[in-house]
């Protein structure tokens, strides 16, 4: 069993739903990062999915882009990924996820850039920019470097769309919650539950996570019941931006909050 399944299934034996949680590795510098990193950890956060900074990212809402500059400014690369995913391997219990878009993995070469991610710690890797139609060549090297892949689907995806970008998944099928791009939103959309319903159906058994826009523990609540992972980015990243010094203690504040309403079951939601 791979760390991000184990991840789901200890998750679905304590009857909640994984808590996956999403950094810009660099941002605003590696230490930062490491902090941060543990400060998710110590909230109890599952998986971690730590994002190489690129100068074009345009899947990513302001919240993002600006954490992608201050990472790219302290200088961050992809082997600066690799540097920051070995030392939070080796000091946190989380699974870790490579969320990158595909040009820097091409600048260093595919073959190699799966072998060093897997050197680094990392469990899983997604490629934000590769969608399934597009990911024959790609897919089964990340695979074969021993990580898994997760694809993304999104409520405009038809099903074959969503039943190709299952068949490709491992570890979870990524469930984008709204079409656009990243960001925290005040609700989740009305026609979430019939996204998850399809993408349920297209993955089987693989799990499905929801992410894009889940900013406040109600929203987590709401997703927690739907599937069987929360991911929260942009709330987390913008809690650091805001705290500055503080900034760790912003993110364990709020990731706290957010692996709480990730639970299940009757009962007051705490």
């Amino acid at each position: 069993m791979s760390r991000i399944a184990a991840a789901f299934e200890r998750a679905r034996l304590e009857n909640r739903a994984a808590f996956i949680a999403y950094l810009t590795a660099g941002d605003p510098d590696a230490d930062s990062t490491l902090a941060l990193a543990a400060a998710l950890d110590r909230a109890g956060a599952d998986v971690l999915e730590l994002g190489v900074p690129f100068s074009d990212p345009i899947a990513d809402g302001p919240v993002l882009q600006r954490a992608a500059g201050r990472a790219l400014s302290s200088g961050t690369t992809l082997t600066g990924v690799f540097e920051i995913a070995c030392r939070v391997a080796s000091s946190t219990r989380m699974a870790l996820v490579l969320f990158s878009y595909l040009n820097p993995l091409l600048r260093l070469g595919i073959e190699r850039a799966s072998r060093q991610a897997h050197e680094a710690g990392f469990d899983a890797a997604l490629v934000t920019d590769l969608p399934p139609e597009e990911a024959g060549q790609f897919q089964p090297v990340i695979r074969s470097a021993g990580l898994d892949t997760i694809f993304l689907v999104s409520p405009t995806s038809p099903d074959s769309r969503m039943n190709a970008a299952a068949r490709l998944s491992s570890g979870f099928l990524y469930v984008v919650s709204r079409p656009g791009t990243t960001g925290a939103r005040r609700d989740l959309p009305a026609d979430l539950s019939e996204t998850v319903r399809r993408a349920r159906r297209a993955a089987g058994s693989l799990p499905i996570a929801v992410g894009f826009g889940i900013a406040t523990p109600a929203a987590a609540r709401r997703a927690a019941r739907l599937a069987d992972g929360v991911i929260v980015g942009s709330a987390l990243v913008r809690a650091a931006e805001e705290a500055g010094d503080a900034r760790a203690k912003a993110v364990e504040t709020l990731a706290s909050s957010l692996r709480r309403a990730c639970r299940r079951g009757r009962g007051v939601w705490c």
